[in-house]
């Protein structure tokens, strides 16, 4: 489906067309991952994608979405998450070593040069731009932030929690899968918000990203559902899936990952072990 400009502009502002797509699907790697997480653009416009159970970082052509390398093969049991740093210091969560592992670039390649660790399940792992790590430690539900290798703040209660993303003022957002909720902290960890209007039809929010004007874009894996929400007015603004398992457009298995790029929209889609790209279309 490709949307008219009067289409966008509805779907984004209209919250009575919650059931519309908010992007048409583009373009689908072919399934070359084995249960892909989470997924981010790196500063280099490639794409690398937590490669969950070939325990490793793929990176993939952001336009042609072809396998190009992979980072850290064998080293990242279970890696669920990765984030860059403002420096170009790529993080992953091992979630099979309860550590984030960071990676340095050297001449063109990344080498792991340290772990911060011990986090039990982790989850989640962000590098903000205030330089600080972000740690989600799913099975004991804290959220930790980390400075200089050492843990300066700690929030508790959060248990199954997966993702921490920042938001454009700063603030972080962590997908509280098991309680079905999306919440705002401050950076020093101080709640700001909670997101868990039964409008959403949460049923298991996993990661997410921010766009270019604040909005949220959630994948919630047990509903095969990727949402699009603003965090002001709590709108729900778009959905992509129907609510059911299945292999084609505006169709998911257990999506998990969100990485957002002005009106491109890249979607871990999980159980179908590939990347698909939808995009806004103006014409």
């Amino acid at each position: 489906m490709r949307l008219t400009l009067a289409a966008l502009i509805c779907t984004l502002a209209c919250p009575g067309i919650a059931q519309a797509p908010f992007a048409s699907f583009d373009r689908a790697s072919e399934p070359v991952l084995n249960d892909p997480h989470d997924l981010t653009i790196g500063p280099d416009g490639r794409l690398y994608i937590a490669d969950k159970f070939n325990n490793s970082i793929a990176v993939m052509d952001a336009q042609t979405l072809d396998l190009l390398e992979v980072i850290g093969e064998n080293e990242l049991p279970g890696v669920h998450d990765v984030s860059f740093g403002p420096d170009g210091r790529l993080f992953a969560a091992a979630t099979g070593l309860g550590a984030v592992v960071s990676y340095a670039r050297f001449n063109g390649s990344y080498t792991q040069d340290y772990a911060l660790g011990r986090f039990p399940r982790t989850e989640g792992a962000l590098a903000h731009s205030n330089g600080q790590i972000y740690v989600m430690a799913s099975g004991i539900g804290q959220l930790v932030a980390m400075n200089n290798g050492e843990a300066v703040n700690a929030v508790q209660g959060m248990p199954g929690a997966h993702d921490v993303a920042e938001a454009l003022d700063g603030t972080i957002w962590v997908a509280d899968t098991n309680a079905a909720r999306l919440v705002q902290f401050s950076e020093t960890l101080e709640l700001l918000t909670v997101l868990d209007d039964v409008k959403y039809g949460f049923r298991g929010p996993r990661y997410l990203d921010v766009d270019d004007f604040g909005r949220l874009v959630v994948a919630d894996q047990d509903a095969h559902r990727v949402l699009m929400i603003d965090p002001i007015s709590g709108d729900l603004l778009g959905i992509i899936g129907d609510g059911k398992p299945g292999l084609g457009p505006n169709k998911f298995d257990d999506p998990e990952g969100v990485a957002v790029r002005g009106t491109t929209y890249y979607f871990s889609d999980s159980d179908n072990n590939r990347v698909v790209r939808y995009v806004v279309v103006t014409n």
